[in-house]
């Protein structure tokens, strides 16, 4: 968690994907298409290595980047060690988002009073419902073949998103229903030969849930980054959206965890408003 108890700040990532993308990435990706465990042994990246997060577009990293986090839509870098994007406790932003799992699979979006979607109200993402073994099986069944498809296409690792939306569920799921949900990922993972990494909050940096990185969004700016370091050494990528909060983890820690500075929109490079510094 970054900040004050329940708001992540988090950069618009794989909601880059425009409606016709994101709308064939989620048919995709409920083909049908089965994948076994593989026998590739899950291997976490470099610590300290030279990143470069391009959620909001593929394009060419920068000289010297060694590690990418890229949309589960997109291909890997080649040459580098690739981290896929996947929003796993909340749906996409959107209309059409919303529409496809309202089609089908309704029974796994979280109601509120009234039957009323509970929703992040700062990204717009509806919150997925993880809050008995039940749904939490039939939410794998949705998510685990989008892992799937991130071993299939070459990527070394993933990052599943949304790891404390209990935080903004109501009181409709708690702590226990995410970390259940979150083994269950990390199982999913590891037997397709990914690494995964923990996602921003470090609630459960404790729990030992299976996690094998870090990925960190503004543990500079709100004093985190130890937290991240302690627990995965120097296998933490954090991303800053504020020169101040760049700053200071440049001073503090970029000499133990790979630390950039992108915009908020995670623009690709050569569009308007794109920033990308490292350490």
């Amino acid at each position: 968690m970054s900040g004050a108890p329940g708001r992540v700040r988090r950069a618009p990532t794989g909601r880059a994907l425009g409606a016709l993308a994101l709308a064939v990435a989620l048919l995709t990706s409920c083909s049908g298409e089965k994948s076994g465990p593989s026998d590739r042994t899950p291997k976490a990246p470099r610590a300290g290595a030279a990143f470069d997060y391009q959620l909001g577009g593929a394009y060419p990293p920068p000289d010297g980047v060694r590690a990418v986090s890229r949309d589960r839509g997109a291909k890997p870098a080649p040459g580098r060690y690739n981290i896929c994007y996947v929003n796993a406790f909340q749906a996409q932003p959107g209309a059409k988002a919303t529409a496809w799992w309202r089609k089908h699979h309704p029974d796994l979006l979280l109601r509120g009073a009234h039957g009323k979607l509970v929703v992040d109200e700062d990204w717009a993402e509806p919150l997925l419902d993880i809050s008995t073994a039940a749904r939490r099986k039939a939410l794998l069944d949705v998510v685990g073949p989008w892992i799937d498809g991130c071993a299939r296409a070459g990527f070394d690792a993933v990052e599943p998103d949304n790891l404390d939306s209990y935080t903004r569920s109501r009181g409709r799921i708690d702590a226990a229903d995410g970390q259940a949900f979150a083994r269950l990922l990390v199982r999913r993972a590891h037997e397709r030969g990914l690494a995964v990494a923990q996602k921003n909050t470090t609630e459960f940096l404790d729990e030992k849930l299976g996690f094998d990185f870090a990925v960190a969004e503004e543990c500079g700016q709100y004093g985190e980054c130890g937290d991240y370091a302690a627990a995965y050494g120097g296998k933490v990528f954090d991303i800053e959206y504020e020169k101040k909060g760049f700053d200071a983890a440049c001073r503090r820690w970029g000499g133990r965890i790979s630390v950039v500075l992108r915009d908020r929109d995670v623009a690709p490079a050569g569009e308007d408003g794109h920033v990308y510094r490292r350490c």
